[in-house]
């Protein structure tokens, strides 16, 4: 009797432990989040115009703004793939998310991994592309998460950003590491960093003198739901396939070129 209570303990305690993240994603960057299986993820990403961007623009909400809309469905507990269009550059991105490990009560496994990739097509029109090729991008991420207490969570994620063609000055790859932190303040209310680093380094844009090896900077505040979550924050990022960021970016936050932007999502279980 004794042994089979202590059989019956040990399996409750290794358990998976809650999620590290409320939402699938941390501002800019995925999280190791999978929701379970038939779950349809609904998500709608905006960025304003860059503060600094101009004047008579207040706060950039005058500006041009970029935003996504995506689909992301749960196929598995360990498998999602999604879908999502891009304002600028009309990048068209097939996206998908692979569970590895997942962390437990006990700490035997003390750390949540996942891979996250995606397809992505600029499928802007006219002739700025040779081949059919020219057009593709990818992105894959490895994501090492931890939930540290209810209320802190951490994440570190390698990456590798491809493009089949680039400028000159650059190269086709761009390796890079991101990392990431939750902090709730509330039951529904947490605070968000997201800190992206890029280390393959490229040289000036000899033609206009920008630099391409800003770090990714974003603090946000996060309202969740049993069902949805909105994101509000600052970030120098612009672009919203992370790719795109990662490669492209010009902005750099210590400078004041940010902007405000916002990620809404909201799940529907089937």
């Amino acid at each position: 009797m004794v042994l089979a209570q202590k059989k019956e303990k040990d399996s409750v305690i290794d358990k998976p432990s809650r999620p590290a993240f409320e939402s699938a994603t941390l501002i800019d960057n995925p999280t190791n989040v999978l929701f379970n299986k038939n779950t349809l993820e609904v998500m709608m990403q905006h960025r304003f115009g860059e503060i600094n961007g101009g004047t008579n623009d207040l706060a950039g909400f005058w500006g041009a703004s970029n935003i996504r809309m995506a689909l992301a469905y749960s196929l598995h507990d360990r498998l999602a793939i999604g879908f999502g269009t891009t304002k600028e550059g009309r990048l068209q991105d097939f996206n998908w998310k692979v569970g590895l490990l997942k962390q437990t009560r006990s700490d035997k496994i003390p750390l949540n991994i996942s891979y996250y990739g995606n397809f992505t097509i600029d499928a802007r029109p006219g002739n700025r592309f040779y081949t059919k090729q020219d057009r593709y991008s990818y992105f894959h991420q490895i994501i090492l998460a931890r939930r540290f207490s209810p209320n802190i969570s951490f994440q570190i994620a390698p990456s590798i950003s491809h493009y089949n063609t680039v400028d000159s000055f650059m190269e086709n790859d761009r390796f890079a590491i991101a990392f990431g932190g939750r902090a709730k303040i509330s039951t529904q209310t947490a605070i968000l960093l997201d800190y992206t680093i890029p280390i393959t380094k490229f040289d000036t844009d000899p033609d206009t003198g920008l630099e391409y090896n800003n770090d990714g900077v974003s603090l946000g505040i996060e309202f969740g739901t049993s069902a949805h979550t909105f994101q509000i924050f600052l970030t120098n990022y612009r672009g919203i396939v992370p790719q795109q960021n990662i490669m492209k970016t010009t902005n750099n936050f210590f400078d004041g070129d940010f902007l405000i932007g916002f990620n809404i999502t909201r799940n529907y279980n089937f």
